[in-house]
């Protein structure tokens, strides 16, 4: 279906005991991504690949929306519902992208010791609290199938709005991923598309 390590469950208990952290993930638990990268909930495979074997964008009431066939039943998927079930509390206004220069200054701030001109950034260059959250940000919300200590600028964008309290719309960014998912002619497996995100959408079908 995917690759076994995309988009898992983050586990920040009571036990934890890490002190170096201990405050990045209180931090993590308080804010707007809690349920996105630790809501837990059985993932059907037939619904998944059913989904995306037959997922198309079409617009509705001038509104791109990915559509795809499940049981009979049409599921739609579009950032105002990635938005409304994942608990994102996404300004619908926000975007979801971060000026370039705002980016690389703040992980100069950071004292990120990649190239920050780069279009990546290893997370093994950043402050244990920060490579700890974009560890976080590729494992749960990035549209990786494989690969996981690189960030693109996109991702790395959304980490540093996350930081800075930046208006920033994951949703539109999670959609965005999806819809490029749709242009994939096949996986290196299986010859389908990947199956990407299927936490998400089973929280959609449920």
């Amino acid at each position: 279906m995917s690759e076994k390590c995309h988009i898992m469950i983050s586990y920040f208990g009571p036990e934890w005991k890490i002190t170096e952290l201990k405050e990045i993930t209180q931090w993590i638990r308080e804010s707007r991504i809690n349920k996105v990268v630790t809501f837990s909930s059985p993932v059907y495979k037939s619904l998944i690949k059913d989904f995306w074997n037959s997922a198309s964008v079409i617009e509705v009431d001038e509104t791109k929306i990915i559509q795809g066939r499940v049981n009979e039943v049409n599921v739609n998927v579009s950032p105002d519902i990635l938005n409304s079930v994942l608990e994102l509390q996404d300004d619908p206004n926000a975007s979801y992208s971060i000026p370039i220069m705002c980016t690389r200054s703040c992980l100069l701030r950071l004292k990120c010791t990649s190239d920050i001109f780069s279009s990546q950034i290893n997370k093994g260059d950043l402050p244990m609290r920060y490579k700890f959250l974009l560890h976080v940000l590729i494992q749960c919300i990035s549209n990786r199938c494989a690969g996981y200590d690189m960030a693109g600028n996109d991702l790395v964008g959304l980490m540093v709005a996350l930081v800075l309290n930046k208006l920033f719309s994951i949703s539109k960014y999670i959609f965005a991923n999806m819809k490029e998912n749709m242009k994939r002619t096949g996986g290196r497996r299986t010859g389908n598309k990947f199956w990407m995100y299927p936490p998400f959408l089973q929280m959609i079908m449920n």
